[in-house]
């Protein structure tokens, strides 16, 4: 596997946090060594506007495009970033490597000191694969898809403003579940357990698990617990009552919602490819050390 990826990158796609002006001499730094690897390197457009190289030294494209033309896709930024990038990407099937100038990282693994080193030996063909499911959400007004979106991490029924609870049928697979007033519902992939699905009191998902977990953020009844289902599942969630509420994806796209609103969230036709170096921790000391487990 390894060989063949490496064998086929000739184009790498660059992206970075957006407007952050911190990562541009990373990323001055990580052009200069791709081109004297001979690849070619395409800009993402807004990450363009901040490194300020010259407009005639590298190809630029949008998000919207920039997929269909690489290889591989270098992210410099936080989870956040590698999110965004990861959902406009996934039609394409483009790797991505993570560097991390943002917080946690569980998904951005390589620091910016090392990144250098790192990505010259994944260019080199050490480094392991590793594939994850998204989730794709459709809500349905008067019998009618009026928005739809993937997310690498959940889709979020929220209240908007007002303190006042929502409620929500949740059905799965066609099958009435629960009638919650609550401040909202996660379904979240395993990917998404360790981020707003971990602090509403989910479980923590291995990555490899075909599962996806539901959770009610604050319900009423405090015996509306967290579920963990089948990966092939399909999650619907209803909108009842006079209620202001919307849906969010990955917590950076959102969608208002309206009265008997319907919210059909599946698993993703497509997977995530992500390259992370081959020295990388195992996922259970990656735990350990993000969220100090075992720390005195």
């Amino acid at each position: 596997m390894s060989a063949v990826i490496h064998t086929s990158i000739r184009t790498i796609g660059l992206f970075g946090k957006y407007g952050d002006e911190r990562f541009a001499p990373t990323m001055r730094n990580l052009c200069t060594f791709l081109r004297k690897r001979d690849l070619e390197i395409i800009l993402e457009s807004a990450t363009a506007e901040v490194v300020d190289l010259p407009a005639s030294d590298l190809r630029i494209l949008p998000l919207s495009k920039i997929g269909a033309e690489i290889d591989l896709a270098i992210v410099i930024g936080g989870d956040g970033t590698l999110l965004n990038v990861a959902r406009a990407l996934a039609a394409h099937h483009v790797p991505l490597v993570g560097v991390n100038v943002g917080r946690l990282g569980f998904l951005a693994d390589i620091s910016r000191d090392d990144m250098i080193k790192v990505i010259g030996r994944i260019l080199d063909g050490e480094f392991q694969i590793e594939e994850r499911f998204m989730l794709y959400a459709e809500i349905i007004r008067d019998e009618r898809v009026v928005h739809a979106s993937h997310a690498f991490n959940d889709v979020v029924v929220n209240k908007l403003g007002l303190a006042r609870l929502i409620e929500i049928e949740t059905h799965i697979d066609g099958q009435l579940v629960n009638r919650t007033r609550a401040d909202g519902i996660i379904v979240a992939t395993p990917t998404g357990s360790t981020a707003y699905a971990m602090s509403a009191g989910g479980p923590i998902l291995h990555p490899t698990l075909p599962a996806i977990v539901v959770v009610p953020i604050c319900p009423h009844t405090l015996s509306h617990r967290p579920i963990a289902i089948n990966s092939s599942s399909r999650v619907e969630l209803v909108m009842s009552g006079d209620q202001s509420a919307h849906v969010t994806f990955d917590g950076q796209a959102n969608y208002a919602l309206q009265d008997d609103d319907r919210i059909v969230v599946r698993r993703a036709d497509n997977m995530v490819t992500l390259i992370h170096p081959s020295s990388r921790n195992h996922y259970y000391e990656m735990l350990r050390v993000k969220l100090h487990w075992g720390r005195p």
